[in-house]
């Protein structure tokens, strides 16, 4: 679990990204699920966003592909989402203390 300063400086972090998963009307299968792992594995931290035409709801993605990768939600706002999930082999990212 992420507290507040540790949201606050990944979502400063993510501020300058691209969104690098795009959920569209097919929703959310095991093709999404895989390239967020793959994403999250490299990264550490990526920024995803939800098309109009998606069945789901932005908040529903974020929740359901980080409970599918066992990443956190960072921030959903508007049709975008941010998810962070540590890499314990070569973390990239560090945290503020808790």
């Amino acid at each position: 679990m992420l507290n507040g300063k540790q949201r606050a400086y990944l979502r400063s972090l993510a501020n300058g990204l691209d969104s690098i998963l795009i959920v569209g009307k097919g929703g959310i299968d095991a093709n999404i699920l895989k390239q967020a792992d793959d994403a999250l594995a490299a990264r550490e931290l990526i920024k995803g966003s939800v098309l109009e035409t998606s069945p789901v709801t932005p908040r529903e993605a974020a929740d359901r592909i980080a409970g599918g990768t066992g990443a956190d939600t960072v921030q959903v706002i508007g049709s975008r989402f941010v998810l962070y999930r540590r890499n314990e082999k070569e973390p990239k990212i560090v945290l503020p203390k808790k």
